[in-house]
């Protein structure tokens, strides 16, 4: 953006009013403003989506399942699953 100062703003406002007269110009500032408004939201949620779209998904953190307690007892003492023999080959 050019760096104005209050003497070049002050020229800019002049010219302004001088072509487009002193009925026509709160108008056109009042256009300029929404236009203006309306160009930030659209860059904004632009750039959200972006930023939603580049973020890595979160997965939910894994849950340990334990065996189920049957009834009158706890946690402690609720029997262990045992691992299963292999069967590699024929009875002997």
């Amino acid at each position: 953006m050019p760096n104005l100062g209050f003497g070049e703003i002050i020229v800019i406002l002049l010219v302004a009013l001088l072509v487009f007269g002193p009925r026509r110009l709160p108008e056109i500032g009042r256009t300029v403003g929404k236009s203006l408004r309306e160009f930030r939201r659209a860059t904004s949620s632009l750039k959200a989506e972006f930023e939603q779209d580049l973020e890595p998904p979160r997965r939910a953190p894994a849950r340990r399942r334990r065996p189920p307690i049957s009834d009158g007892q706890t946690s402690e003492t609720a029997p262990q699953e045992e691992p299963e023999p292999e069967t590699g080959g024929p009875p002997e």
